[in-house]
């Protein structure tokens, strides 16, 4: 198959803002994977031998299935992206060029780099080389085309909760797994049993894998298709979600189905003008958040639920 490849390059003085609404356009036309080019500070990250290049210019790129569909699509991503220039004050242009499959897949590999998310996890893409300290712990990921690389705010904020708040011996729910990279983590800190739910069944297979790849006893920790938390079996003592603020809302009605008395609901995904609308929901229906962290225009939200 070919595909039509993308790049949305833009200039704006809050990169990383622009970048994520840039990427929701794409999200709209059920585009998860999406490659953010933005020019980054040094970290002490020990690279060995595999040191990055640098990205020389802020770019988004998204790639579409060439079908009748296409000229639409791009006619509707450039409207989408023109609208958020005229409410962000960016200057942008879209760059258009056609790729066969097999370079498709492989193109978006060079931007993903090992990360250290939180004070022990380390996310590594399989293909790429990296020292780990003697408490690092290593996330193994390839995420194909399943959205997760762990190193999207969202993700970041996410599993440095987890990375808190799992306990040994916790049974762990991650709905919306994606690449499976939140039931990865939590599996790597001790949790004694978990299970990831996506609607998706390429998300399931791609998580699948990553689960083999980590070593991840597939007795303990499995990975299911279905929507939110119909599919998930008893109780939890944490709940992850790393999804968008509309399915979050619909999740907290039903997490008294799935969520321990006393157990953490870990929720990401929040913009901030969606904070204090999630936090009343919450508290809506029983959960007291006790932990709000923000990054980058987004929000995570831990909260507790009453005994």
């Amino acid at each position: 198959m070919k595909y039509l490849s993308a790049r949305v390059k833009f200039q704006h003085s809050e990169p990383e803002l622009t970048a994520d609404v840039i990427a929701e356009v794409f999200h709209g036309f059920g585009i998860q994977g999406v490659v953010i080019e933005i020019p980054r500070q040094e970290n002490d990250v020990d690279w060995a031998d595999d040191a990055p290049k640098e990205a020389a210019d802020s770019a988004v790129t998204g790639y579409f299935p060439v079908t009748h569909q296409t000229d639409e699509w791009c006619r509707k991503l450039n409207e989408g992206v023109r609208a958020h220039q005229q409410r962000l004050s960016f200057q942008y242009n879209i760059q258009y060029s056609h790729v066969d499959e097999e370079d498709w897949s492989e193109s978006w590999k060079a931007y993903f780099w090992p990360e250290r998310i939180a004070e022990r996890l380390v996310v590594k893409p399989t293909w790429r080389e990296f020292e780990p300290g003697p408490e690092d712990i290593v996330l193994e990921i390839d995420p194909g085309m399943a959205f997760g690389t762990g190193t999207h705010p969202t993700s970041s904020l996410c599993l440095a909760r987890i990375e808190r708040h799992i306990r040994p011996g916790d049974r762990f729910l991650d709905v919306g797994t994606g690449s499976g990279i939140l039931l990865i983590a939590a599996a790597k800190l001790g949790a004694s049993e978990g299970i990831g739910i996506d609607n998706d069944p390429v998300a399931v297979e791609v998580a699948g894998k990553n689960l083999a790849v980590n070593h991840i006893d597939p007795d303990r920790f499995r990975v299911i298709q279905g929507d939110l938390t119909d599919a998930a079996d008893g109780h939890f003592d944490v709940v992850a979600a790393n999804i968008l603020t509309p399915v979050i809302l619909k999740l907290i009605q039903n997490i008294g189905n799935v969520l321990k008395s006393g157990g953490a609901l870990i929720v990401s995904g929040i913009t901030e003008e969606n904070r204090t609308r999630v936090i009343e929901e919450l508290q809506a229906f029983g959960m007291n958040p006790v932990e709000i962290q923000e990054k980058e225009g987004w929000v995570a939200i831990v909260a507790k639920r009453h005994n």
